[in-house]
């Protein structure tokens, strides 16, 4: 089974990604989307949302990092692509799930999965402009407003030659409302030779085996439960049902998160807070924590905190 990290703008950005594969067990993971429009990005750019590329493509723990684009214009993905993969990346990812009205609105994201044709030629003008050996992937919804053309568009990404289709069990429709609806995702993983992988609300070990069961799928791709809880990629193999990581431990793991390279000192403390939140849905001692920090604004005092906790 491979278990990969989601993508997930503003959350697993590359500290997260280094934390997270530090203390997990993912086969690879994909970086926040890098929005294409009319020109070739610069280097900085990649870099910015993709510094492991000066690592080999991986991140520390030596897990793939896969760049994502998200955009329609066939000619500045491919040439972004290109550029990308020479620049180290080890495999490319097409964005057709976002939901954001802003990238929506620009035709972004899951409004073309209103244009399977479309879906086909973006997907198919990365695939000819990366080598052969550079595997082309694409995420989608189930739909933007429905589910009608659903198989249209699985079967388009296919076509295209992507090496596998990730599926988020929702519409845009949807958004991010529970439930995800993993049994709409077994058409998907019958209709295509191409290996499907299921995604959405998956939280824990009896969320995972059930997503398995009902989507008919053999992979997933783990999003805010792997946030929530930083080893339940763990749990997952060991088929565990409780988190496996003591507050100790975890305690370490938020220190090397806190020890990351950030803009500013404001910025790393407002990430560190979003992440400390989530984790209070798991941990107990997250929420004494969350209670003692939540109005400091100082890392130096978020870490004597931290440290005590």
């Amino acid at each position: 089974m491979k278990l990969v990290l989601a993508p997930m703008e503003g959350l697993t950005d590359p500290i997260m990604r280094d934390v997270l594969t530090h203390v997990g067990s993912f086969d690879w993971c994909v970086t926040e989307f890098i929005r294409i429009t009319d020109s070739i990005q610069p280097d900085h750019i990649y870099y910015s949302f993709c510094p492991e590329l000066k690592n080999g493509g991986k991140t520390a723990a030596g897990t793939p990092v896969h760049v994502q684009f998200l955009g329609n214009n066939p000619e500045m993905l491919a040439a972004n692509a290109a550029k990308v993969v020479e620049l180290g990346a080890p495999a490319i990812d097409l964005n057709f799930g976002c939901p954001a009205k802003t990238v929506n609105r620009h035709r972004g994201g899951s409004v073309l999965l209103d244009e399977p044709e479309t879906v086909h030629l973006l997907v198919k003008a990365v695939r000819d402009a990366v080598p052969a050996h550079i595997p082309v992937s694409a995420k989608m919804r189930l739909g933007y407003l429905d589910e009608n053309h659903t198989l249209d568009n699985a079967h388009a990404i296919e076509d295209a030659g992507a090496s596998w289709l990730t599926v988020h069990a929702r519409t845009k429709a949807d958004g991010y409302t529970p439930p995800a609806y993993w049994e709409k995702i077994q058409p998907i993983t019958e209709a295509l030779k191409i290996n499907v992988i299921a995604n959405g609300e998956i939280w824990n070990n009896a969320h995972a085996k059930a997503c398995l069961e009902q989507s008919h799928c053999q992979d997933l791709m783990i999003g805010r439960g792997a946030v929530t809880t930083p080893d339940l990629t763990l749990c997952i193999r060991q088929n565990m049902d409780q988190a496996l990581l003591s507050w100790p431990e975890l305690v370490d793991l938020q220190l090397r998160f806190l020890s990351g390279q950030y803009k500013t000192e404001i910025g790393m403390v407002g990430r560190y807070k979003q992440w400390l939140g989530m984790m209070t849905k798991a941990y107990p001692e997250a929420q004494q924590l969350w209670g003692q920090v939540k109005k400091i604004k100082q890392l130096e005092d978020i870490l004597q905190h931290l440290k005590q906790s």
